[in-house]
């Protein structure tokens, strides 16, 4: 039980009136520095809850730390030089669930740590192992009942948020109101800061050629009532967007992203088919344009929840017809996908591939896809390969892998022999890697 729950017992803000209370916790940047203290352990809201100006301000601190301040992430979304200046190791030490740019950039420098966990586990697994004692993120203005909203994450914040003895908030003006189990009482806080500046908005890549006839092929597949998951990138997005036509689908998913808000403002998703969260687009984080933000500010049928309900593979499987689309970096000819890493590189996370591939497996009528061009680097590079490269992390069991879908078309492979498997694959792989694939496969008695 952390400060704030001691004092609440005790009645301690009672007949208090919102507006004191926020006054009293009212301070700056600097005041939120100045609670940290060397040996302590700092986790912060990610996307579009990241707190930019406390982050911003925290290698400053640097100077006075012996022990150093371990921090818990996802992902950040800008460059801060307390997540990526190596220089800045030993200061701090950050653990990870998911590499971006910053931590690739400082990969070996001894800045970071993976923590290789599904992302359904995330905030009880950071409590089982290295409980942090402070908490900050960007919350929403304070509306009349006296509640802030942290909006846009509720990954694995909600799990720490109430477990820790500093709690600091970042008041951003622009930070959309979002319902769902993030409204927070800003009694809780030992020191708020205001901000007025754009929520970080998540560009997704050019829609090309290739990207349409993905797209076209996966929205072939798709019926109206489906329950649809949509992960990162151009091809997920363009699917979105090919979906317009579609009716009453639904929305489990851990990441709102843009195309969604567009799919729900043309009527094509109306959730009424699904089993739980009926008529209510659900998602445990928000990441998108500035469209998105407007769209999701106080819509009655959208919620945030926690990724330990929105990832829960049991949970995801409850709803019929689920349909989870994401993407991969390699996958070899009898079914392995690695999504996260280049050969033992870590280069992004896990995340939740492997929880909504294994609740869409298990969902009345669910399908997995993999959807992703044939190639990378500009053609040069199979992203279908005899096996995978030496090192690589596998995201997603053979076992669990439904469809790969490249711009050559659709490839099933569950209830289907290895044998079949590499056929069906060799068939969506790029023509100029045919005959070398099929080559590899019989040199490997894939027959």
């Amino acid at each position: 039980m952390n400060r704030w729950h001691q004092d609440y017992l005790k009645g301690a803000y009672r007949n208090q009136k919102p507006r004191d209370l926020y006054a009293a916790r009212l301070g700056t940047v600097q005041d939120a520095l100045d609670l940290i203290e060397d040996g302590d352990c700092i986790i912060w809201a990610s996307h579009g809850s990241e707190p930019k100006g406390f982050l911003s301000q925290l290698h400053t601190i640097a100077p006075r730390l012996n022990k150093g301040v371990e921090c818990w992430t996802c992902i950040d979304r800008y460059e801060y030089p307390v997540a990526s200046d190596p220089s800045l190791a030993g200061k701090f030490h950050i653990n990870t669930f998911f590499y971006d740019r910053w931590s690739i950039g400082a990969r070996g420098s001894g800045l970071y740590s993976y923590f290789p966990v599904n992302q359904h586990n995330y905030g009880q697994e950071i409590q089982r192992s290295l409980k942090p004692n402070v908490f900050v993120g960007q919350v929403s203005p304070m509306d009349k009942r006296g509640y802030v909203h942290l909006s846009c994450d509720l990954i694995m914040t909600l799990e720490n948020l109430y477990r820790a003895d500093k709690i600091i908030f970042e008041v951003n003006a622009r930070a959309p109101m979002v319902w769902g189990e993030n409204a927070l009482p800003v009694s809780m806080a030992d020191v708020i800061y205001e901000v007025d500046e754009p929520i970080y908005e998540l560009s997704d890549p050019p829609i090309g050629e290739k990207e349409r006839t993905i797209a076209g092929y996966v929205s072939e597949m798709m019926k109206d009532g489906d329950c649809i998951q949509l992960g990162f990138g151009g091809i997920p997005n363009a699917i979105g967007f090919s979906l317009m036509d579609k009716h009453d689908m639904g929305i489990h998913t851990e990441q709102i992203g843009t195309s969604m808000a567009h799919l729900m403002e043309a009527g094509a998703v109306t959730n009424r088919y699904k089993k739980i969260d009926k008529g209510i687009t659900v998602g445990s984080f928000i990441s998108g344009d500035a469209f998105l933000y407007e769209f999701v500010d106080q819509h009655p049928r959208l919620c945030v929840k926690r990724s330990r309900y929105t990832n829960d593979p049991y949970v995801i499987a409850q709803n019929d017809n689920v349909v989870s689309i994401n993407a991969s970096l390699q996958i070899d000819l009898t079914g392995q996908v690695c999504a996260e890493s280049i050969g033992p590189l870590q280069h992004s996370g896990t995340g939740g591939a492997t929880d909504f591939a294994w609740g869409a497996y298990h969902s009345k009528g669910g399908r997995a896809i993999l959807a992703q061009t044939s190639t990378t680097r500009k053609g040069t590079l199979s992203r279908i390969v005899p096996t995978l490269d030496p090192g690589a992390i596998v995201s997603v069991s053979r076992n669990l892998t439904d469809m790969v879908v490249t711009e050559y078309g659709v490839a099933k492979l569950r209830q289907r022999t290895v044998k079949q498997r590499v056929e069906n694959l060799i068939a969506v792989a790029h023509p100029d890697f045919r005959a070398e694939l099929r080559k590899k496969a019989n040199a490997y008695m894939y027959y």
